[in-house]
């Protein structure tokens, strides 16, 4: 067990670009950060590269890289680790897919040209949509295919013998009309339409409907991969790991590497978590002998697809000061020596309203090493500090005090 404890705070998607309405600065560059700032004086800021060359930029690939294991050799697709977070038993021949619970435009045109509205339905309940879910398994489930509930509007579908395919993200396509981004397999295709048949005057939507809530209306499948194999996080670097996150995927990727999975109550990947709760499975898996805990906040990468400049940015102030400033004082008072990395995974800039493979910042502070620095931690000031990690795998060892 490790004397000093080493903690990630993550923030999904958070860095952007320079906005207009923000005055020619980014959501991270004008959120109220006073804990990320001052603890910049007293560390050291950067950019990484997260995203291996010609992957695609994705949390799942940017995850992986921020805890060490290079997208390029332990990437079998998104889904199979959501797929291990909800404890589907993966056989070697099964492929999993990504099966969203989107929101379709319901007009009165073929299925073909629809237009995909939102893509997280409002962020809709777990309850509603495992309801809605259900509606579907019971005319569409087989021995082929069998749906999973995962979080919210994020859901499994195992295909038995499937195979790999290239299928569209849907965040990447908001706004659109979906015919060009629907899959080209005849049977992925059929259950999507007859998912919206179902789906559409279902009693939870017209009520959804009623309250002027987004629909939960169609089943869009993506990210096809097959059964992961991540080698232990322990022995990799001799330390206990806990992950703390409302999100499927990174829970998954902490069930294959071996990590221990904080429930966290109310924890539900929008901007209304359950932001204390965070730090306290955080602050006790630290006293109970972990000495690793990766906080993961989805929030800032919600309200990025979501195309919301007030919302990212409120967003990250919350990630400020409810999970980095509490964290931080309560550690400093137990007089705990600690080593914290602040970064995102990748950006999901407001303008496209989905990922980009840009470098990201990075601040990574030391309780027991005296700094004096005049920077704050925003993208433009931590590439202006020269300092850059090329290889976004590489990034946990400076964390981690292997690089020396």
């Amino acid at each position: 067990m490790s004397t000093k404890k080493y903690i990630v705070v993550l923030g999904d998607g958070m860095a952007d670009e320079p906005i207009e309405e923000l005055g020619g600065k980014t959501p991270l560059a004008f959120a109220e950060t006073p804990a990320m700032d001052r603890l910049s004086k007293r560390g050291e800021i950067g950019l990484v590269h997260t995203i291996p060359e010609g992957m695609k930029p994705g949390s799942d690939t940017a995850n992986l890289s921020v805890l060490g294991y290079d997208p390029k050799l332990y990437y079998s697709g998104r889904s199979p680790l959501e797929a291990l977070s909800i404890g589907v038993p993966m056989k070697d021949t099964d492929v999993a897919l990504r099966c969203n619970i989107v929101t379709l435009s319901e007009e009165e045109v073929p299925f073909e040209e629809q237009t995909i509205i939102d893509h997280s339905s409002g962020e809709i309940s777990t309850e509603d949509c495992a309801q809605l879910l259900e509606a579907v398994k019971k005319e569409l489930e087989n021995e082929t295919y069998q749906f999973y509930v995962g979080t919210s509007y994020r859901h499994c579908l195992i295909w038995n013998h499937g195979s790999v395919l290239e299928l569209s993200q849907p965040h990447d396509v908001l706004g659109q009309v979906i015919g060009q981004y629907l899959p080209a397999d005849e049977k992925l295709l059929y259950m999507m339409k007859r998912s919206y048949e179902i789906l559409v005057n279902h009693p939870i939507n017209i009520e959804r409907k009623k309250q002027g809530l987004n629909p939960a209306n169609c089943c869009w499948f993506w990210g096809a991969g097959t059964k992961p194999m991540l080698s232990s996080f322990q022995e990799k670097n001799g330390l206990k790991g806990m992950m703390v996150s409302a999100v499927d995927l990174l829970k998954g990727i902490a069930v294959g590497a071996g990590m221990g999975v904080a429930k966290v109550e109310g924890a539900n990947g929008g901007l209304h978590t359950n932001y204390e709760g965070k730090v306290h499975a955080a602050l006790e898996a630290l006293k109970e002998g972990y000495d690793f805990v990766y906080i993961h906040v989805e929030a800032p990468d919600e309200m990025g697809h979501q195309g919301s400049v007030e919302k990212k940015v409120q967003a990250i102030a919350y990630l400020d000061q409810r999970v980095i400033g509490p964290l931080t004082a309560a550690l400093d008072q137990e007089k705990s020596p600690y080593r914290l990395l602040v970064m995102p995974d990748h950006p999901t800039p407001i303008r496209v309203r989905t990922h980009t493979a840009d470098s990201v910042p990075y601040l990574l502070y030391d309780s027991t090493v005296p700094r004096e620095e005049t920077w704050n931690y925003n993208e433009k000031e931590a590439g202006e500090s020269g300092n850059f990690v090329p290889l976004g795998h590489k990034i946990i060892d400076k964390l981690l005090e292997k690089e020396r």
